[in-house]
């Protein structure tokens, strides 16, 4: 088990100075690769309007619930958490626990559901895949390039959120059987995401983390709000 910062990694964490890189190349930083992300998803708009959007009620204004950005502080906090336990990289489970809702629209739940049904005939409304549609194309901060430019380790976590998107064949599985959403699609075919594969350690704590928030914090809502 290796020591980095401090803290002991084992073998199978990410490491943030052999990642397979951003799309578009620029150069080194003070900061590690994964906490460049982490950063560049804080300071992001879609990050910002997390605040008017909610878990479980409509209405986003109220002093006892969540809104999505609450819930989002409180994924990452938990994923920090348990990935400094296992010893993966804290930074990375961090950056993907802070952009895995950045797709969700308005309106909690409702909302959703009213969005999916609107765009049946175009597959529907994925928030996975509209949460990698924001930072690989909507956010457009940077002069050389559109999205934030994360890193390939965390554009495959958010894509892969809710595990692998197709078969060995290519051929999509589960609620994607009947065809890959758009976005995931575009990119993955300029940067191959690997969508038959379960996505890195980080990425499936981020996903455990989130699980653990909801389920707890929508019941804690839904009883003392």
């Amino acid at each position: 088990m290796a020591v980095a910062g401090g803290r002991a990694r084992v073998a199978w964490a990410s490491d943030p100075f052999q990642t397979r890189g951003r799309l578009f190349a620029e150069p080194d930083d003070s900061r590690n690769p994964f906490r460049r992300d982490c950063d560049r998803i804080i300071h992001s708009t879609a990050f910002r309007r997390l605040k008017h959007k909610t878990q479980v009620f409509v209405f986003h204004e109220g002093d006892h619930f969540r809104t999505r950005l609450t819930h989002t502080l409180e994924v990452a906090q938990v994923a920090r958490s348990i990935a400094r336990a296992l010893g993966l990289d804290e930074d990375l489970a961090e950056a993907l626990a802070l952009a895995h809702d950045l797709g969700h629209p308005p309106f909690a739940h409702a909302g959703e559901r009213a969005l999916n049904a609107c765009m049946s005939d175009q597959g529907g409304f994925d928030h996975n895949a509209q949460s990698l549609r924001v930072v690989t194309r909507l956010e457009r901060r940077y002069a050389a390039f559109d999205g934030l430019n994360l890193t390939w380790e965390a554009l495959e976590g958010i894509a892969k959120h809710n595990g692998p998107l197709t078969d060995p064949a290519g051929q999509g599985i589960g609620r994607y059987a009947g065809g890959l959403p758009h976005a995931v699609m575009v990119h993955s075919a300029a940067q191959d995401l690997e969508l038959h594969q379960h996505a890195g350690p980080e990425a499936q704590v981020a996903a455990i983390s989130d699980d653990i928030a909801y389920d707890v914090h929508d019941l804690d809502d839904g009883l003392r709000a």
